[in-house]
């Protein structure tokens, strides 16, 4: 079984795309995952780019998905040192890597910029790799 840990751009696109993860893939994600997407579309809603029926859709898919949500004290001592060895101003996309780094195969972002960032410290993977 592959892990992988997905950010909240990658569960709002697995979401829009009513991705199929296959089963011998296990999703993982800090606890913060919840808020995160929430808050993301609910700025979508907010800007117009989507209505409230389709971000509840969306919603409803992640909810839905199997996903491991973390946010142990390990979890967050491991953050503090990835954003601080990447001199980050806060931990939040930090608990993304930290996870990937102590459960994790692989980290699965749409955000080029981080995966540049964080290629020595985990692996990153394509959403494709969720495809069944």
């Amino acid at each position: 079984m592959t892990r992988y840990v997905i950010d909240p751009d990658v569960a709002i696109r697995l979401a829009h795309d009513r991705a199929v993860i296959g089963d011998e893939h296990q999703i993982l994600a800090p606890a913060l995952l919840r808020s995160q997407t929430l808050s993301l579309l609910y700025q979508g809603v907010h800007r117009g780019e989507m209505t409230r029926k389709d971000a509840e859709r969306r919603l409803d898919y992640i909810r839905g998905l199997r996903i491991r949500l973390l946010g142990d004290r390990v979890l967050q001592t491991v953050a503090w040192k990835v954003a601080d060895q990447l001199g980050w101003s806060d931990t939040f996309v930090a608990e993304y890597v930290a996870l990937t780094q102590l459960q994790a195969d692989a980290l699965i972002t749409l955000d080029g910029q981080l995966a540049h960032a964080v290629k020595k410290l985990v692996t990153v993977a394509p959403i494709d790799a969720l495809s069944v």
